[in-house]
This record gives structure tokens, sequence and C-alpha cells, in this order.
């Protein structure tokens, strides 16, 4: 997106909330989505300069780069280049697939409550109970999300998780987590696939898996709070 020193601040701009979470790219993705969907930022509209957007976020430019590069591929932005070059709304943006129509949003919020009460218990319990033989099976479960392609990615990703919880000692619990990661997995088909956000998801399983062989519960506790906090940053953005 085009910038330089002499971009002025548009004239009643809408003011963006600050980036806050230690999901930096997660939540600026909410943030600019959630703008887009109240019109803040009205179809056709120029959005502020790099500059601006990235001063009132909070945020590093780059950060910004990545957030805006994926709302291009997912059809919510363009970019123009030349004089009047620049960052534009979409006229028309994309709209729900008929056979999988947007899920209301108290049904979202349900489901995002649910997991983040059950997964990172379940994460604490798999760092306090598990083996030798967990252990490594969590280690494999890794190994293989990291080899994966993005067409593989979700269906190992929810494995992970079920391996975490299936470490918890704990049946019920697993059934918990299983039911919902089904309805997480609902959701996630309801948005794009972001390369961005796969890298960070990755970094963070990595320090779930390593609280867990470390044997820190609270440490995998909070590592998996903070992994599913990004999801929920992405969810309630594209569907909110």
């Amino acid at each position: 997106m085009a910038d330089s020193p002499s971009d002025p601040v548009p004239s009643g701009a809408p003011v963006l909330a600050r980036v806050r979470s230690g999901n930096v790219f997660e939540e600026t993705m909410e943030h600019l989505l959630r703008m887009i969907r109240l019109g803040e930022f009205g179809p056709g509209s120029k959005l502020p300069a790099e500059r601006v957007l990235s001063e009132q976020l909070g945020i590093s430019r780059a950060t910004l780069r990545e957030a805006l590069g994926e709302l291009q591929v997912a059809g919510y932005v363009s970019v123009q280049r030349g004089r009047y070059g620049g960052t534009y709304i979409a006229d028309l943006l994309p709209a729900p697939s008929a056979e999988r129509p947007l899920p209301d949003t108290v049904v979202v919020e349900d489901v995002l409550t649910l997991r983040a009460v059950v997964e990172p218990a379940a994460a604490r319990l798999a760092a306090e109970r598990a083996g030798r033989e967990g252990r490594e099976r969590i280690t494999s479960a890794l190994a293989d999300l990291e080899a994966a392609d993005p067409a593989q990615y979700r269906p190992l990703d929810a494995q992970l998780h079920l391996r975490v919880a299936e470490l918890s000692g704990s049946p019920s619990l697993v059934a918990v987590v299983a039911d919902a990661r089904a309805r997480v997995n609902e959701l996630l088909e309801c948005i794009p696939l972001l390369p961005t956000n796969l890298e960070h998801s990755q970094d963070q399983h990595e320090l779930v898996v390593r609280a867990i062989r470390d044997g820190d519960g609270p440490a995998a506790e909070a590592a998996m709070a903070q992994h599913l906090e990004g999801t929920a940053w992405l969810l309630r953005g594209f569907l909110g």
C-alpha cells in the first residue's frame, strides 16, 4: 500500500481500537473486519494510509501488510497502484455460501466459551499426568502437523488437540473437548486458511507441547489459552 510522510489523516476517519493481545495478527484481522462489517470502512472507500492505520492499531507496518494481504486474497480489499493508489474496500464483500451460511454470533460465542474453559484445563492435566509414552505421542502429532500441507492442516490440527485431551486421563473431558472441536471445525470451514495464522498457530502448538513434555501444567494451560484466543479473534472477525 502506497504511503508517504505527507499522507494526511482523513477527516472523520474511524478510530480503531489498539491491538492488545499476544495474537497481534489475528486481533488485527478482527479489528479490520469488524470495521468493514460495521460500515466504518464502506464499500469502495479508500483505507487510511499504512502509517495512520499502523499507528491507530499500535502495530508494526509489517503486521498490517500481512493482514491487508490476507484480506486482499479473501476478497475484502483490493490494491490500486499509481498516483491515486492505495488499498480500497471491495465494492461487493464476499458473501457466505448458500450451502454453508454464516452461523449466528450466539452460536460462535457459545463454542468459543466452551473451548476456552475445557482445552486449557486439559492441557494443564496433560502436562501433570503424561508419561513417557504419552509425551512421545504428542511429539509425533506435532511433527505430523508441522509436515502437513494446507489441505491436511485442519484435520491434523484437530488430532493434536485431541491427543492433548487424551493425556489428561479423563475420558469425560476427552468427550467434551472432542465435541467442542467438532463444533469449532464447522466454524473454521466458514473462513479462509490464512498462512500467517497457520505459522503463528504452529509456534503456539510447539509451546503447548514443550510445556507438556516438561511437565509444566501452568505453562501448558497458559500456552493453550493464548493459542485459542488467536483462533477466537479470527472467527469473531469473519463470523461476528
